[in-house]
């Protein structure tokens, strides 16, 4: 027999949601969306975010170019580079995106607390 603990209880909300807003044969933000544009806010840029999480600026840019595409305007904004450098820019509309995504990922696991307690009672125990 396992312990009692409860090993779900301990997890963050990204550990057991893999909240995904479809538009046509595009995810329009998820997880990985929602952290890129995150990293994109602290670098600064594409290229730095996608490092930062591990994926190559050919991958970030393609998912940035799958978000503007989905929404009404732009959720991220490029500069292009030279002498004073280039950097990329979330949009008011980006950040307005990403802080309602989050949110909804904070309402359902509010709504999945009771239910995961009693699940977890049913797995085996580390």
């Amino acid at each position: 027999m396992g312990r009692s603990r409860e090993p779900a209880m301990d997890l963050q909300p990204q550990q057991v949601l893999r909240l995904r807003i479809p538009l046509e044969d595009f995810i329009a933000m998820g997880p990985g969306k929602a952290t890129l544009l995150e990293a994109i806010l602290e670098t600064g840029s594409i290229s730095a975010a996608g490092r930062r999480l591990g994926m190559s600026y050919r991958k970030a840019w393609q998912l940035v170019d799958q978000m503007n595409h989905c929404f009404t305007s732009p959720v991220v904004t490029a500069m292009t580079g030279g002498a004073g450098g280039g950097g990329a820019r979330v949009t008011e509309l980006g950040l307005e995106a990403l802080r309602q995504y989050r949110a909804l990922e904070t309402r359902a696991w509010e709504a999945i607390q009771p239910g995961l307690g009693a699940f977890s009672r049913l797995l085996q125990q580390p």
